[in-house]
């Protein structure tokens, strides 16, 4: 087991996994903030697949061989578990062989295939909810892998459609998502994601990512997603909604503030 109902989760990382000096710069930042607090769980989120990019322009990152490579430098010099995307049933072997969690993304999550063969490889699974998707039929999507055997499960949240290139957080979905007895994350960088507004790519409003971060947290979430960068202007893909690198250990540390407030009320 990966999660621990006494740590804050936090699945942090570039957007795409990119190369190895973006990779190293992050996993160095990440290892210092384990250092710095106790009551964390870090599990170190890259994806080598950008398979859903708003154009066929879109940069879609090192392809699986390359990106897998990554994720074990990562693991083997810095020590985290590593998460990553998977798109097909065909690629949960291979990358369970080096990810330590298997990521569902949300446009994926009724997939049955897709989660069966997530479920069957033993390694954790993440599914994000879909923003096409109500809290209550999360039931659905978890009840899928636990047939199927998944050794762990997390459900993430990252936001619902909201007219025309805009989403919207429920808060009730967390306790609601709760109920089905699996921890709850919330996806604070994606959630501010203005999908397709950037003329070709997603744009975003990352001023918004800690505010939401909290209130997640302060509904009862046990964990946050959060892309971040050395670079965010310059990053492959996402960058308007990620966490500038020099940024990120304040927001944590105020969010980690919020967390233990909750959970001593």
């Amino acid at each position: 087991m990966i999660f621990d109902a006494d740590k804050l989760l936090l699945l942090a990382g570039p957007c795409s996994l990119e190369n190895e000096s973006v990779c190293r710069t992050v996993a160095t930042e990440l290892a210092a903030l384990r250092d710095a607090h106790a009551d964390l769980t870090i599990v170190f989120k890259g994806s080598f697949d950008k398979a859903n990019r708003t154009s066929i322009a879109g940069d879609r990152g090192t392809g699986m061989a390359a990106g897998l490579e990554l994720l074990a430098m990562v693991k083997r010099e810095f020590g985290f578990p590593v998460v990553t995307d998977i798109h097909n049933a065909e690629q949960c072997a291979p990358v369970a062989a080096v990810a330590d969690v298997l990521q569902i993304p949300a446009f994926l999550c009724r997939q049955t295939d897709l989660l069966l063969a997530a479920a069957a490889t033993g390694r954790t699974v993440n599914v994000k909810k879909g923003q096409f998707l109500s809290p209550t039929d999360m039931v659905h999507v978890v009840g899928k892998l636990k047939d199927g055997g998944a050794a762990e499960i997390w459900q993430t949240e990252r936001g619902t459609t909201f007219g025309y290139q805009n989403l919207v957080v429920d808060m009730r979905g967390f306790p609601i998502m709760a109920a089905n007895g699996y921890p709850t994350i919330l996806d604070a960088t994606h959630s501010v994601q203005l999908p397709g507004a950037g003329g070709g790519k997603s744009s975003g409003q990352r001023e918004f990512v800690e505010p939401l971060a909290k209130a997640a947290l302060a509904a009862g979430a046990n964990g946050l997603f959060l892309e971040t960068h050395p670079d965010p202007a310059h990053a492959i893909s996402d960058g308007p909604n990620m966490v500038p690198l020099n940024e990120l250990a304040g927001v944590i540390r105020r969010c980690l503030a919020i967390w233990r407030t909750v959970r001593a009320a």
